[in-house]
């Protein structure tokens, strides 16, 4: 826009707040106020089942629908056992302890990813290796993490070590960003070669497939979350996926305090962990599952509003699943183009005054106080991103089955 004053001229680009506004109001018109970022819709048997598990009194981690959860599970990713946790983290952390990791070992992540993945190294004992993300994806790197380790690491006795501080890398976690899936074939690729062990963060991407098989199916192990902003949730909750009979036995195990089998006695053959899934919030996860191929229609279709919503708006890109997979949308995105991105805060602003809810990503966990110090290769991708990414309302009953 060209603004005339006194003979002077000066020329503004801004992006045009309103028109991104407008778009989510078109988009979530319907939806109650404020409209949450993501809400989960109870419309199945949850009352039901709920009520049975107070009826008979099987509310904690021993009851029937904690087993058929699992069996649920199990049959919807493909994997061959699935393992009922408290939750996403006590998920990933377990699954790690088993995959090898001990303490002063290095395990690559994203840097673009929620705390908890961090975090889980971290309960091991462990380090975080920070690694770039794909901006095709938003998920790790397969090429440039692929040269990366060919400058800094060695392989040697069938171990990967960090030349720089010559402590060994055992894993790699790719994270399924927002539901999108990485690049698995590639991933898997690098981490042969480096001799890692694939340690999936499928938190976020029940529903998801890539090249037609389900992710988290695709490592030693996955973690699963159930959350309640989740596509699925339990009200809290997660779960270890796996195809190994004796990791999933292990994993069944250490979860359920290590406790060796015995009618009366509690006796305990290693340090384990409390971390089994409650059957009150399985049976909520049960009803849940039953709905999830209804709930991703309605994901997909609310994906396709705002695509071709937001195609009218200039300066502002939603962000699509990539060519080789199915996502969920479990968590939609925007990302505004470079020039704007200084613009974010005023859509922060004005949306959260209409009463739409609205988020940037995660702080980037070299830029959290207890990761700064870190290993991490270059993240100028995961840094540009984090400037410009929006989250946007995605619940499940933005659009109804009815539309």
């Amino acid at each position: 826009m060209i603004m005339e004053n006194g003979g002077e001229m000066a020329m503004t680009n801004a992006l045009d707040v309103n028109a991104v506004i407008q778009a989510l109001k078109d988009v979530t018109r319907q939806q109650e106020d404020p409209v949450p970022l993501h809400a989960p819709v109870f419309s199945g048997n949850e009352w039901q089942y709920v009520k049975e598990c107070l009826d008979t009194g099987w509310v904690s981690s021993v009851g029937r629908f904690v087993d058929q959860f699992e069996r649920m599970l199990a049959e919807y990713t493909g994997a061959g056992y699935a393992v009922a946790t408290v939750n996403g983290t006590s998920a990933l952390h377990v699954a790690l302890k088993l995959a090898g990791l001990r303490p002063d070992h290095e395990v690559i992540i994203p840097a673009l990813t929620f705390v908890a993945t961090a975090n889980a190294v971290t309960y091991c004992g462990a380090i975080p290796h920070l690694a770039d993300v794909d901006t095709h994806t938003l998920g790790l790197d397969p090429a440039k993490l692929e040269q990366y380790l060919r400058e800094t690491t060695v392989v040697k006795d069938g171990m990967c070590v960090n030349r720089r501080t010559n402590r060994r890398i055992t894993a790699l976690v790719p994270m399924h960003t927002f539901g999108h899936p990485v690049d698995m074939d590639k991933l898997i690729a690098v981490a042969e070669k480096y001799r890692l062990v694939v340690v999936e963060d499928a938190a976020e991407s029940l529903g998801s497939f890539y090249k037609g098989k389900h992710t988290g199916t695709f490592g030693m192990l996955a973690a699963l979350s159930f959350n309640g902003n989740k596509i699925v949730t339990t009200g809290g909750g997660g779960a270890i996926l796996t195809n190994d009979p004796e990791l999933a036995r292990l994993a069944k195990h250490v979860t359920t305090t290590a406790k060796l089998p015995h009618p009366w006695e509690y006796n305990h053959d290693q340090v384990g962990f409390n971390y089994r899934m409650p059957n009150l919030n399985a049976a909520l996860g049960c009803a849940q599952l039953e709905q999830l191929p209804g709930f991703l229609r309605r994901k997909r279709k609310l994906a396709e509003k705002y695509k071709a919503r937001f195609g009218q708006v200039r300066g502002v890109r939603f962000f699509e699943e990539p060519d080789f997979a199915e996502s969920n949308y479990w968590l939609n995105a925007l990302l505004l183009d470079p020039e704007y991105k200084h613009e974010r805060e005023a859509i922060l602003d004005a949306a959260h005054k209409e009463g739409i809810m609205l988020r940037p990503a995660w702080r980037l966990m070299h830029e959290l106080p207890m990761y700064r110090d870190c290993p991490r290769m270059d993240l100028s991708n995961a840094e540009n991103i984090a400037e410009r990414l929006i989250n946007i309302p995605s619940s499940v009953g933005i659009c109804p089955d009815e539309d």
